[in-house]
């Protein structure tokens, strides 16, 4: 029992993270249809009012899931963009690499995750709003070698995006081949910064 005492005592930021780990495990093992924060609270070896007291609720915690890996994400293109001069095919190549390369290192139970979020009004919403902070992330740094993404270009890359990752997770697809895909795509979908957007 000592070792559950010292889980007691985890500062909250690094409960926050191992609930966040355990809750990765679980819905790895078992899929999201099987996720909730009674099997969670037991896995981690903590009571269920602990769980509640971070998350709220399920969708909270997949919030919180998916919330994690779309920082992970902006991390990865960052620390991609830093060993990349900024030429456009460059700069497309690691969008198209860090967007692959992120989705299938979260593995499986991002998909689950991701497939969970477009059931609920609120966590579309989360799933928006996280996507929209990696997109702004990208469009800061095409409008540094002089191009844009437009609305709908964004949407288009997030679809090809996914769609890659999940192809390459089924192992339809290579991940060589996601990337270089979705580098095309990008680098097709982006515009001249001075060319008017069509309405």
């Amino acid at each position: 029992m000592s070792d559950g005492g010292r889980q007691r005592r985890m500062p909250r930021r690094e409960r926050r993270a191992q609930l966040l780990a355990v809750a990765r495990e679980l819905i790895r093992e078992r899929g999201t249809d099987e996720f909730t924060l009674g099997r969670l609270a037991e896995r981690a070896g903590v009571t269920k009012p602990v769980v509640y007291d971070h998350f709220g609720d399920r969708a909270g915690a997949l919030a919180e899931l998916y919330r994690e890996f779309e920082e992970q994400q902006r991390a990865a293109l960052t620390a991609a963009l830093a060993d990349e001069p900024l030429a456009l095919d460059a700069v497309c190549r690691a969008v198209a690499g860090a967007y692959i390369d992120c989705s299938l290192a979260e593995g499986r139970e991002l998909a689950d995750v991701v497939s969970a979020l477009d059931g609920s009004a609120m966590l579309v919403e989360v799933r928006r709003e996280a996507e929209g902070a990696y997109l702004a992330l990208c469009d800061d740094v095409l409008a540094s070698c002089g191009v844009r993404l437009d609305d709908a270009g964004a949407q288009a890359l997030v679809g090809a995006g996914d769609a890659l990752s999940r192809a390459a997770l089924d192992e339809r697809v290579s991940p060589a081949a996601a990337r270089s895909t979705l580098t095309r795509v990008l680098r097709a979908l982006v515009t001249s910064a001075t060319e008017p957007e069509e309405s």
